[in-house]
């Protein structure tokens, strides 16, 4: 396991335990580089209108599309830092 990828789950486990909850656009930003970082790009399907949650997570993971998995793990160890 590389250097990054350690980083990487522990940006992910301190996420779980911010002392504040980050804003809705800091959360899909979250996400979507988690996404990113972990499966790469998204190949899924967009959810309908009738999931505007599940929407806006693909969104956030679609913006980050063609970024390479380590530079979205860079990416969300850097946000997380800054949520701290």
């Amino acid at each position: 396991m590389s250097a990054l990828t350690i980083q990487f789950e522990k940006a992910a486990e301190q996420a779980k335990s911010l002392k504040e909850r980050p804003d809705n656009d800091s959360l899909l930003k979250m996400y979507g580089l988690y996404k990113q970082g972990s499966e790469g790009d998204n190949a899924g399907k967009r959810p309908g209108f009738t999931d505007p949650v599940g929407r806006k997570k693909f969104d956030a993971w679609a913006a980050e599309a063609g970024k390479s998995k380590d530079d979205a793990m860079k990416e969300y160890v850097a946000l997380i830092k800054t949520l701290q």
